[in-house]
């Protein structure tokens, strides 16, 4: 778990397959403003093994749940992307946010045929990687490499660095509930009344949650929330655009108390 700064808490969480490591380049812009927490969640490379099975986005919820209760958290600014991004949402529900930043969350499909196209989607991203690892290293210094191969995740993929790509597969290998969640026909439910100040943040260039495909359905979830769209960037807007992200996050927290973010 990464813990950086000062202010009040503000947690991070990830998507499915990646890792604490996918803030590394947000961190920084939001510690200065908050104490900024950023664990791994359960059965993902780095974090708590799963110990029930099949885990469920409920087991993911009581174990970040569990974190809070250990770190002394009634509540914490909360933001999340894709999964975590739900995950937040629950914990909202669950009584535990001051405020929620979703970017782009899972969960909010309408038909069982939108989730069958994102499980596909994903299972074939897993399959791919796990059948290429062995070659990442000897092609992860290409940019049209990194460009294509992320180009579900990342509008502008080149811009990851070999580096933090070779982190990114290795987080997909790691995830030990891959699995399970690629499996499960779970979905978010309706937060109405909304339980706090809540920003759905989706981005224009989502590959894997179309905007024009979503944006409709999680308004009516979450009917009280603030939509806004994230320009020129894809699924996992950090890899894209850390600031962008960053200041996004801060302007949803200041809603709490009406603070400015400049």
């Amino acid at each position: 778990m990464l813990r950086q700064g000062s202010g009040e808490p503000l947690v991070l969480l990830h998507g499915i397959l990646g890792s604490e490591r996918i803030w590394g380049n947000v961190v920084g812009l939001l510690s200065r403003q908050h104490d900024v927490i950023v664990p791994t969640m359960l059965g993902h490379n780095g974090g708590q093994l799963a110990s029930h099975r099949p885990a469920s986005i409920e087991h993911l919820v009581d174990d970040l749940e569990r974190l809070l209760d250990e770190l002394g958290l009634a509540k914490a600014h909360l933001a999340g992307n894709s999964l975590g991004g739900w995950v937040a949402l629950e914990l909202a529900r669950r009584g535990r946010a001051l405020t929620v930043c979703a970017l782009s969350p899972a969960g909010a499909w309408g038909s069982e045929t939108d989730a069958q196209i994102v499980r596909a989607t994903l299972k074939r991203a897993v399959g791919d990687i796990h059948r290429s690892r062995r070659i990442v290293p000897l092609v992860a210094h290409s940019r049209h490499i990194r460009r294509f191969a992320l180009r579900n995740s990342a509008l502008y993929g080149e811009r990851v660095s070999p580096t933090e790509f070779l982190s990114l597969t290795d987080d997909v290998i790691g995830c030990q509930i891959s699995g399970d969640l690629l499996a499960s026909d779970t979905r978010l439910s309706p937060l109405d009344p909304a339980p706090c100040l809540i920003t759905l943040a989706w981005s224009a260039e989502d590959r894997i949650f179309p905007l024009e495909a979503y944006r409709s359905r999680a308004c009516e979830l979450i009917p009280g929330a603030d939509f806004i769209v994230l320009d020129d960037v894809g699924h996992i807007p950090m890899l894209d655009d850390p600031r962008l992200v960053a200041q996004t996050i801060l302007s949803s927290a200041a809603r709490a108390t009406g603070t400015s973010t400049a």
